[in-house]
């Protein structure tokens, strides 16, 4: 196996040349500092000054609460909780593809002592994996002594390890006091509908005081047990994130009001997903045609809530068992039984000067993003647009546009770079050779994009997305993607102020091609 450690360590020599730079900024810290107007995204657009130290302590090596810190930062899940206490109709725990990545999905179950010295092997071989969330298959609540135990051995075995829960909430407010023993500060209720007559179209039945119970009644029981569980995590000081499924002409319109309801409780986060209803996972939605969201739906819906609360935009739906950074999985490295053939030892002190090190590389990439910025202050435009980026992490463009199987997606103005969200596309490069019947799926995912920056592309992938209207941009190979981003947007700008090309917008429903053209 590799060594994760070796391979994207970054080197002090590559950093000391932006130590002016850095100096300039030494609070940064990574979440985001205001530019011209914008603040980078912290998960949330919140950066350090923006909050308390203790919730900037939570948050700032967190990849799932901090937008920054997920392209360095890793996490794992553990299957440990099979059974759940809910149904929801987007939901089939029994479907497991290794290719899979979908929340319920497994390849294997674990007891806690199989969990733990999992923790212990994944933490020795990517030093980077700051936190360890338990999400299933089941509902870790509906699991309490396997998820508690687990938590305990893990607590006591690798307490630098920040611990997360991700629940339907419908058992929450009976273990508040269990959570905080185990110092898990960071908690996610799934919250889908706050009106009944809502969650009766998404939640069949619910299995509460030893009864089934359906319809409106199961809804109404299961939201007001949510809204008192995210109240009394808020009072005890505990972060909590609202993850909510988008299901057009079910919810999505509700979910504004959704929003409003947990952020009047003190959620510090909402992340909006897309339902996945493919017919092969066997769900309720899937079977019976429901579809998800366009990717230009949940956007215009997260941009419509943004106003309200902090919106997290980097989520990518992971399985209960996944393994490494968001957008990757490497579980299948850390089967059962390669982790019991595995020597582990486990170095805190080791782990923590690695991190030291993914500090000064995320510092270094804020810095170029800082410095690129002051050279927008004197633009002003309404101009926004989109781009595209293949990145396999750590805040580069790094990777091949034929190897990419999903997308980074930016929005530029002149206030900044804003990520807006991914998409995942079939990937187009197989073998070595392009796969020219997968090239317009990969064009429709970014169709509302004005380029796509990628360390490498061939000759006839560039063609067709030049004849789509999107620009392939390789000249910024490997280096920052905000940095770049903005350095592209001030020249693209610069091209529609002297006519050079004319900006087309583009509609949400019916796309056009071609993002600009030349005069």
């Amino acid at each position: 196996m590799q060594n994760q450690a070796q391979s994207n360590s970054v080197s002090v020599q590559e950093i000391k040349p932006l130590d002016k730079v850095l100096q300039q900024i030494a609070e940064h810290k990574g979440c985001g500092t205001s530019s011209g107007g914008a603040k980078a995204s912290c998960g949330s657009s919140s950066g350090q000054g923006d909050m308390a130290p203790e919730v900037w302590e939570k948050v700032k090596n967190h990849p799932c609460y901090s937008e920054e810190a997920h392209h360095h930062y890793a996490r794992m899940h553990v299957a440990v909780a099979p059974a759940c206490n809910i149904q929801c109709n987007y939901c089939n725990r029994k479907y497991d593809c290794a290719n899979e990545s979908r929340p319920g999905v497994v390849s294997e179950k674990l007891t806690p002592e199989q969990a733990s010295r999992k923790v212990l092997a994944v933490a020795s071989t990517i030093p980077q994996m700051t936190v360890l969330g338990i999400a299933g298959p089941g509902d870790p609540l509906a699991n309490p002594a396997k998820t508690f135990k687990t938590f305990e051995l893990i607590y006591k075995a690798a307490p630098d390890i920040k611990l997360c829960l991700s629940t339907n909430g419908l058992a929450l407010p009976d273990h508040i006091e269990a959570i905080k023993s185990f110092n898990v500060d960071h908690v996610t209720i799934t919250i889908n509908m706050v009106d009944p007559e809502v969650g009766q179209h998404i939640y069949p039945w619910i299995f509460w005081n030893h009864k089934r119970i359906t319809g409106i009644e199961a809804s109404r029981i299961l939201t007001e047990r949510q809204m008192q569980g995210l109240e009394m995590l808020t009072e005890a000081g505990i972060l909590c994130k609202v993850n909510s499924v988008m299901i057009p002409g079910i919810n999505d319109h509700h979910l504004v009001e959704v929003n409003r309801a947990v952020k009047s409780r003190g959620a510090f986060l909402h992340n909006i997903m897309p339902l996945i209803s493919a017919p092969e996972h066997g769900t309720v939605f899937g079977l019976s045609g429901q579809r998800g969201p366009s990717a230009q739906e949940l956007k215009a819906l997260q941009d419509s809530c943004e106003g309200e609360m902090n919106m997290m935009r980097h989520c990518r739906q992971c399985r209960a068992d996944a393994v490494g950074l968001l957008g990757e999985d490497r579980s299948s490295e850390f089967s059962t039984e390669k982790v019991m053939e595995m020597d582990i030892q486990y170095d805190a002190e080791g782990r923590a000067a690695y991190q030291e090190k993914v500090e000064q590389e995320r510092l270094a990439t804020a810095a170029a993003k800082e410095a690129e910025l002051a050279n927008l202050v004197e633009e002003f435009s309404d101009l926004k647009i989109l781009v595209a980026v293949a990145t396999k992490g750590h805040g580069r463009i790094n990777e091949h546009f034929g190897h990419a199987q999903e997308f980074q997606i930016y929005e530029l103005s002149t206030e900044g770079s804003k990520f807006v969200g991914h998409r995942r596309v079939d990937l187009y490069c197989q073998g070595g050779y392009g796969e020219e019947d997968t090239l317009p799926t990969v064009i429709r995912a970014i169709n509302d994009c004005v380029a796509v920056f990628v360390a490498k592309i061939g000759g006839c992938p560039k063609d067709e997305l030049r004849a789509a209207g999107i620009d392939p941009v390789d000249k910024y190979a490997h280096e920052f993607i905000e940095q770049s981003a903005v350095r592209y947007f001030k020249e693209y700008l610069g091209k529609v102020k002297s006519g050079e090309v004319v900006h087309l917008a583009r509609g949400d429903a019916d796309l056009r091609q071609g993002a600009y053209i030349a005069a």
